[in-house]
């Protein structure tokens, strides 16, 4: 242990399939933490991308909405109709 570039026992990486030492059951359990492993992590890298989606989906989402707020704010399209009718009814 006390050996520069020494490994410690604990840990070195084996690998289950040339291990002699190990029965069939534990190389299936190993598999099967590993499997496990494996897919916490995708977990763990799914969600931050869900997380990064949505709110990119929600800063959209209320762009669009404030925008609309503002553009329909600014038009006096209306404004200009019932101009329109009140000369129309004047001339009338």
């Amino acid at each position: 242990p006390g050996e520069p570039g020494a490994e410690a026992a604990f840990a070195r990486r084996i690998d289950p399939a040339r291990e002699p030492g190990l029965s069939p059951e534990q190389r299936r359990l190993m598999a099967q933490v590993e499997y496990a492993q494996r897919q916490r992590a995708l977990q763990r890298r799914l969600r931050s991308r869900n997380v990064l989606v949505a709110l990119g989906i929600g800063a959209v989402t209320l762009g669009i909405y404030g925008y609309t707020f503002y553009s329909v704010s600014q038009e006096r399209f209306l404004d200009e109709l019932e101009q329109e009718a009140e000369a129309a009814r004047a001339r009338a």
